[in-house]
């Protein structure tokens, strides 16, 4: 039976995907549920997978445009693997296979001499070194020394010469080259949402410094035994996730984006944060920040992420977010400015940690200090609130148990203030 495999649909609003690449070659047997082929959409690169165990035949070509729906490859199912014999008393034992290999890779290391015309004087015999392996190749492919060695010569003087007298300018120039690499649809749909971004936007940058002293110190003293109860390690990202999500509520103008004429806010947030991949930059969103606690929101984040790097992540799991998180800091970034990720209308931009020296109650200490940096829409976001929203990120990190009553001190709170 031929079974046929078509490109899957990746999202509503999209109805063109590529072939990034396949993982199998034309004529391969293929495993059920094997992955075979990465699909390059404008938004997330996906697996292909096999639906059934047989032959493949490929009917696409990667890096070329082709309609959801369209046949990717087909699968004859009456080809199936090769069975592996079960073990007999006939059978070679393990620790013998295991020395019968050894020495097969001994025997290709060590040479032997085999006897053969010259090809420059047929009255002289020189001798050819082939090791067994090679030597059982060429008897099965009815080849000879000859054969292999056509086409073959020998270094003489002149080619030596040539190279001592060819300018040294001349080598180096001819190891410059050129490489033209062909634009994925994903990395062309996020360079022209960049330059959108720049031509529709009024984005300003507003910046600020926080002391990350409590912050480690809490990760420090609980490392161990977050990691035995949770089973994966406290990072920085949830609680400034944490924060971002407070800090939304108190400024909702920040959480909001225009479309045409009208404001849009939301009374949730889902927080996109940007994981780097080896197909580029990609940003999981996390829904419902506001109501997950630090360790909900390590564990969401972190799982996101492994999918979005192991190309697991889904096309619903990447559309939504109301607010973005950047970390240019994992990549040593000092500062920078951010870009919008539309249509949002803010992001934050989180970077290295450096100890510096502050001034704290009138001394100067040496602090572990992180610049912030918020980009926003001047349209919607005035400098009063991106200012206010990332100082208060500021005062929930250095103060970290104020997360607990969503910005609040623990004196408002007794005080129901």
């Amino acid at each position: 039976m031929i079974v046929e495999i078509k490109i899957p649909s990746p999202g509503e609003s999209i109805s063109e995907v590529e072939i990034a690449e396949w993982l199998v070659s034309d004529g391969d047997v293929v495993e059920k549920n094997q992955e075979i082929a990465e699909i390059e959409s404008e938004k997330a690169t996906l697996s292909l997978v096999a639906d059934e165990t047989g032959k493949i035949s490929i009917k696409q070509t990667a890096h070329e445009p082709i309609a959801v729906g369209d046949v990717a490859c087909t699968i004859d199912t009456s080809v199936q693997p090769e069975k592996t014999e079960a073990p007999n008393e006939g059978a070679q034992p393990e620790a013998e296979k295991e020395e019968a290999g050894q020495s097969e890779i001994q025997e290709e290391n060590s040479e032997i001499d085999v006897e053969t015309e010259s090809k420059q004087d047929s009255k002289q015999d020189d001798k050819v070194k082939i090791t067994p392996v090679a030597k059982k190749l060429m008897q099965a492919e009815n080849l000879n020394i000859k054969d292999v060695l056509n086409g073959l010569r020998k270094i003489t003087k002149q080619d030596v010469e040539s190279v001592l007298n060819t300018p040294e300018e001349t080598i180096n120039d001819e190891a410059r080259h050129k490489e033209r690499e062909r634009m994925s649809s994903l990395r062309r749909k996020v360079s022209e949402r960049l330059v959108a971004v720049k031509n529709e936007t009024a984005m300003l940058t507003t910046f600020n410094e926080v002391d990350m002293s409590e912050i480690m110190r809490i990760r420090s003293e609980n490392k161990a035994a977050f990691i035995e109860k949770y089973g994966v390690k406290l990072g920085m990202m949830s609680f400034f996730t944490r924060a971002t999500a407070i800090a939304l509520r108190e400024f909702p103008q920040v959480n909001a984006y225009i479309d045409g004429d009208e404001f849009v806010k939301h009374n949730y947030a889902d927080i996109g944060i940007a994981v780097q991949t080896p197909k580029g930059l990609m940003v999981p969103v996390v829904r419902s920040a506001d109501k997950l606690s630090i360790p909900q929101l390590e564990l969401t984040i972190q799982e996101l992420a492994g999918k979005a790097r192991n190309k697991k992540i889904s096309l619903d799991e990447l559309s939504g977010g109301t607010f973005s998180i950047t970390n240019g800091g994992v990549f040593g970034s000092m500062l920078s400015t951010p870009i919008l990720n539309p249509p949002q209308s803010a992001i934050l931009g989180m970077h290295n940690i450096l100890e510096r020296p502050v001034a704290v109650n009138g001394k100067v200490e040496i602090r572990p200090m992180m610049y912030l940096a918020l980009s926003y829409d001047h349209r919607i976001i005035d400098g009063k609130e991106s200012v206010g929203f990332l100082l208060k990120i500021k005062e929930l990190i250095e103060h970290p148990e104020r997360m607990l009553w969503f910005g609040k001190s623990s004196e408002q709170q007794l005080l129901g203030l």
